[in-house]
């Protein structure tokens, strides 16, 4: 007997149950993002990321994936995706991703940021970093924009592509990892690309749930896996950026479940208005 593929397109009362673990995933990254200085260890981070999950009744969704012991993922300078929390310092300078996500009653929330940790004595090398960070950023939401009035799930990859290379920059985009459907599991199908692919993909419609989350070099997009078998870094040792949302799909629009304002503020420039799901 073969068995029934399970849909990727959730109901609405699925949609608003996903709006509490992204929220409390926002949360996370907030106390985390308060707490980045030089000399913080990014245990330090994955305890206080930790810390927030737990008081709000949810679970670390990262901590469930088999192997994984931690409640973040932090990826520093040349470390794209992946990155596991240890004793190291951060350092003037530091260009940091922090990957996080929570369970709440059986659904998932899962988003990601980069900041650039401040260094008056190398302006120069900040500025560059920054800039990384912000084209990453940007090419998040215009992927999310492109998303409100997508037909297929390839138009997003492609506003993100396109949002990378009109920024001027040779910057890599990673080809081995990308997006992904959420809901029940953190990892569900379709998988979201963050580049242009001749497949349209699935239909965009309402009920549809993704994880966008474009994962940039300031160098060529070759990895690898460390040693340890989780960090991907750069081959050439160029700096990475990483950001990521949790976005909903539902008969009024479309809203960025990982962001306090259904991501108003990042949508903005692009003219895309975020409805609360009903």
């Amino acid at each position: 007997m073969v068995g029934l593929r399970r849909s990727i397109y959730k109901s609405p009362a699925q949609l608003r149950a996903m709006v509490e673990p992204g929220l409390i995933t926002a949360a996370a990254l907030d106390a985390v993002r308060a707490l980045i200085a030089p000399g913080v260890t990014t245990l330090e981070l994955d305890a206080a990321a930790s810390a927030v999950i737990t008081a709000r009744g949810a679970k670390s969704n990262f901590q469930m994936v088999r192997g994984y012991r931690h409640t973040v993922c932090a990826s520093v300078n040349e470390q794209v995706v992946h990155g596991i929390p240890g004793n190291r310092p951060l350092e003037p300078g530091d260009i940091l991703s922090i990957d996080a996500g929570a369970e709440y009653k059986g659904w998932n929330g899962d988003s990601a940021f980069t900041v650039v940790v401040p260094d008056p004595s190398r302006p120069e090398l900040v500025a560059e970093r920054e800039e990384l960070s912000r084209v990453t950023e940007g090419s998040l939401w215009a992927g999310i924009a492109a998303l409100a009035s997508a037909t297929h799930l390839g138009e997003v990859g492609a506003a993100i592509q396109d949002y990378i290379e009109a920024s001027g920059h040779d910057y890599g985009i990673l080809r081995d990892y990308v997006g992904h459907g959420i809901g029940r599991r953190m990892h569900e199908a379709p998988s979201i690309f963050n580049y242009r692919v001749e497949d349209p993909g699935p239909e965009v419609r309402p009920g549809l749930a993704v994880a966008i989350e474009p994962m940039v070099t300031a160098g060529s997009e070759v990895t690898f896996i460390e040693d340890d078998d989780w960090t991907v870094s750069t081959r050439d040792g160029s700096a990475g950026s990483h950001w990521e949302h949790s976005v909903a799909v539902h008969d009024g629009g479309i809203w960025v479940l990982t962001a306090p304002d259904g991501g108003a503020a990042g949508l903005a420039p692009f003219g895309v208005v975020p409805v609360a799901i009903k």
